[in-house]
């Protein structure tokens, strides 16, 4: 079987707590991420401080990290706009540049304060800055699994709109349920419905979750073949644009845990994981 590649998300995790968490607890928890060998770190954002006052240290934190040269973890930076695509292609250390593209207009609204029809522009000038400056994009496909606004929603509509960002060189996707409203035979679904509609694209999960049903959950995205996953140490985080505080990431250990019943081996170095599940503690 192919490896499963993981995407640890402590910036999803952080993004929504009120209290400021100090550079410095923020910095020593990736570092100790950074240590246990995940294939990427959504480590931090280029937003707008007003819209997510916790994460306005994020070059701050990029700068205290020592990132070994033979790491085999590429950082992940979120942006909202071209502006903070420009900030993070122009750090060093940051491998991937991501964008939220929703294919709800409210949502859209809501989570970067633009049109569908804008972001789509952001996402082609995002590509474009990316190319120039060796980074990869890559987009997450928010509220893919259902609406909640009552807007048109369907697998097809999903489709259309990774055709669109595929025309635009994304070749990168996560696809994202938002607000934790998936279903196993969902995300079954979905998953096969995209991965067979556009087999050059890399396709990832990025669940959010009750608790109580991430296993089933993940237990239908491994059966329909997806190997990679984006979760988070002890489940924190979700999505505060999506009010919701019932569901938030699914636990990286809720994922490790079923990858060790199936004998499906993480590749990850279990006594580093120990150690920053340990300091985590610190940081929520």
């Amino acid at each position: 079987m192919n490896p499963i590649l993981i995407t640890e998300c402590p910036r999803d995790a952080m993004q929504g707590i009120h209290r400021f968490i100090p550079t410095e607890i923020k910095a020593a928890y990736l570092q100790r991420l950074l240590r246990v060998g995940f294939d990427r770190l959504d480590f931090g954002s280029f937003v707008s401080p007003k819209a997510i006052p916790q994460m306005r240290d994020t070059r701050d934190v990029l700068r205290m990290l020592d990132i070994p040269e033979r790491s085999t973890t590429q950082l992940l930076a979120i942006v909202a706009n071209v502006r903070g695509a420009e900030e993070a292609a122009m750090e060093e250390a940051v491998g991937f540049v991501g964008f939220p593209f929703s294919v709800s207009e409210t949502f859209q609204l809501r989570n970067t304060n633009s049109t569908i029809a804008h972001s789509l522009d952001v996402v082609k000038k995002m590509v474009a800055i990316c190319h120039v400056n060796g980074k990869t994009p890559l987009v997450y496909l928010s509220m893919a699994f259902g609406n909640p606004y009552g807007e048109p929603w369907s697998l097809a509509m999903v489709a259309d709109y990774t055709g669109m960002l595929t025309d635009l060189g994304i070749r990168h996707v996560a696809i994202a349920d938002t607000i934790g409203s998936s279903t196993p035979d969902l995300i079954a679904s979905l998953y096969t419905y995209v991965c067979t509609a556009f087999p050059d694209v890399e396709f990832g999960l990025h669940l959010h979750s009750s608790p109580e049903a991430s296993r089933d959950k993940l237990a239908a995205a491994l059966d329909a073949g997806c190997i990679r996953f984006d979760t988070a140490l002890r489940g924190f985080g979700g999505c505060p644009m999506a009010e919701d505080k019932l569901t938030g990431n699914i636990a990286t250990e809720t994922l490790l845990a079923l990858l060790y019943e199936r004998n499906i081996p993480s590749g990850l170095d279990m006594e580093a994981w120990t150690e920053a599940m340990r300091y985590s503690s610190e940081v929520f």
